[in-house]
């Protein structure tokens, strides 16, 4: 099934912000994630077709970069910190507490396309070591304990949102500085929240 009317509508209007089509091919690979929750052989068609390069031209971005994914993932992909500043401040205990909870490996995805897991290098959070990031979403100054309270919330109640700074509230700790602006947008899927091309959503409260 090839991609509906609205969603080529707005790769469009984003292909229209830069001189050249092929430069949106960064953000309309996450349009292909966030429809399908990983960037699918339909996908990398419609985006050749859109930007004017060949298949394996799309698929060598897609398959380079760690942030496009190659198979379906979860609703909540969980991405922990294993870089030195997390490493220093215990984070392979918060890894192994997502393990055990989740039961899954690193890259694995459970049945229920519920979590997906991965351990990454370094996410830019490491004054607020351990950090954890949910879609893209950052939880600094995470503890064991409280890395298990976060995947029950994310289980039992399922948000279609995740906000950065309600997680950081919930289940954080020390954090690299202040955050000056509140922010009510986030993730709803495997994809950064980014404004510009669509992908932030906003949670209602």
């Amino acid at each position: 099934m090839s991609w509906e009317k609205e969603l080529i509508e707005k790769a469009n209007e984003i292909i229209d912000l830069y001189p050249e089509k092929r430069s949106a091919l960064a953000p309309l690979l996450y349009l292909a994630q966030e429809r399908d929750g990983y960037i699918s052989d339909e996908s990398i068609v419609e985006i050749s077709n859109l930007v004017g390069i060949t298949e394996v031209q799309v698929k060598s971005v897609a398959s380079f970069y760690s942030m496009y994914k190659e198979e379906q993932t979860g609703k909540y992909l969980l991405s922990v910190c294993k870089s030195i500043s997390c490493e220093i401040n215990d984070s392979r205990s918060v890894i192994d507490s997502v393990k055990e909870f989740t039961g899954l490996e690193n890259y694995e995805t459970d049945v229920d396309k519920v979590f997906t897991f991965e351990e990454v290098e370094c996410i830019g959070a490491c004054g607020g070591a351990p950090a954890v990031q949910i879609n893209y979403e950052t939880v600094e100054g995470l503890t064991p304990q409280k890395s298990i309270e976060l995947c029950e919330w994310l289980k039992e109640e399922k948000p279609e949102v995740v906000v950065a700074e309600e997680l950081q509230n919930m289940f954080g700790g020390v954090k690299s500085f202040d955050w000056a602006i509140n922010d009510n947008t986030g993730s709803s899927y495997s994809v950064p929240g980014f404004q510009n091309i669509g992908t932030a959503k906003e949670k209602r409260i």
